[in-house]
């Protein structure tokens, strides 16, 4: 299919109202695939412009534009929060952004290609939308930057202006086949577990999980009973309920393959929702939305991580593939101990049976 074929299709597709992801997944394309299409000289409603980096120098330049609504998702759950872009730092490989709304972990080693994205509306009195939107080397989104009413768009245009790339072709390469995790006898449970207690930092879970070259969940099923405990697959929306009702702030993180976005207080509006057969969890609050498939949870934890500031407990979600899809915790500040209230919520989650703990 080239590149006039692909546009064409697209934009059949967008009026039977998919989303840009699901149009490109009905070609068989990946949805970097489908915007890069999109450069260059055509006379379609979408047109993309490549844009180069430095990528964390392009996100710093955004603070000039004011709101924005910041977006990273998964397969699964759908992460967006409106705010401006600052204080943000990082190099070639990480950067981080830790503002008063947008806050974010930045992988920028794996930002493969990024582009300007505009789109007519269908209203012709409606501006056209505008976006950033980075891909990984396989065409997955990593982060968007969307417009809103309160942006300056002169600003964002002149941010595209100075971070316009040539127009050369981008090569996207198939995903490679997920490994599958070792057996868990392979695994040291006895020294996994002693690590497990010498933490004194969350992030050091990450260096845990590869120092014993273990899966995620797959570490949760050999510390059963000590550090983690399994929910039922409705923990979440209870979770978001009682944090609703009794005011709770919370941290609410999403990922993809090259952003963890973060969501730091309270949550107001938990709407559940049906749509096409598919059942969504929504928080619907101003500055912050969450869209969470939650017919396609398929496990959850409560996880308890040793810390210098005391035990920190969150609450996991995961979908059938063995992916997270979203991670709860109290929100936080480092030298606070967790907040008593958010562990009355996680106490009343209801639990399922735990399995018998392998031996050790």
């Amino acid at each position: 299919m080239n590149a006039q074929d692909i546009r064409t299709r697209f934009a059949e597709l967008r009026t039977k109202g998919m989303r840009h992801k699901d149009a490109a997944a009905a070609m068989g394309l990946a949805e970097g695939a489908a915007i890069a299409a999109h450069t260059g000289a055509h006379d379609k409603a979408l047109r993309a412009t490549r844009l180069k980096g430095p990528w964390v120098e392009l996100l710093q330049a955004l603070e000039l534009c004011g709101p924005v609504l910041a977006l990273t998702r998964n397969e699964t759950t759908v992460h967006e929060k409106t705010g401006v872009y600052e204080k943000i730092s990082g190099t070639d490989a990480m950067g981080l952004a830790v503002g008063e709304a947008i806050d974010l972990r930045l992988f920028f080693g794996r930002w493969h290609a990024g582009f300007a994205v505009s789109e007519a509306a269908a209203n012709a009195g409606v501006p056209p939308s505008l976006s950033l939107q980075f891909f990984n080397p396989q065409g997955v989104a990593v982060h968007k930057v969307f417009v809103r009413d309160a942006t300056d768009r002169d600003a964002f245009q002149s941010v595209i202006d100075t971070f316009t790339a040539p127009d050369e072709p981008v090569q996207f390469v198939p995903a490679e086949k997920k490994a599958a995790p070792r057996d868990d006898s392979a695994i040291d449970a006895v020294a996994l577990a002693d690590a497990w207690r010498g933490m004194q930092d969350t992030h050091e879970f990450f260096g845990l999980l590869n120092k014993f070259d273990v899966e995620r969940q797959q570490s949760f099923r050999l510390t059963e009973g000590e550090f983690t405990q399994r929910a039922e697959t409705g923990a979440v929306r209870e979770l978001l309920h009682e944090a609703s009702f009794d005011g709770t702030p919370i941290m609410v993180f999403v990922g993809s393959p090259g952003c963890i976005q973060i969501h730091s207080g309270p949550v107001v509006r938990i709407e559940p929702m049906e749509m096409h057969g598919m059942q969504w969890l929504n928080v619907l609050d101003p500055g912050f939305n969450l869209h969470l498939r939650e017919d396609r949870i398929a496990s959850v934890w409560i996880v308890q991580k040793p810390t210098s500031d005391g035990i920190v407990t969150s609450v996991e979600a995961f979908d059938g593939e063995g992916e997270l899809m979203a991670m709860f915790f109290g929100a936080r500040k480092p030298g606070v101990p967790e907040r008593a209230e958010w562990r009355q919520i996680v106490a009343k989650l209801s639990r399922l049976a735990t399995l018998e703990a392998p031996a050790r």
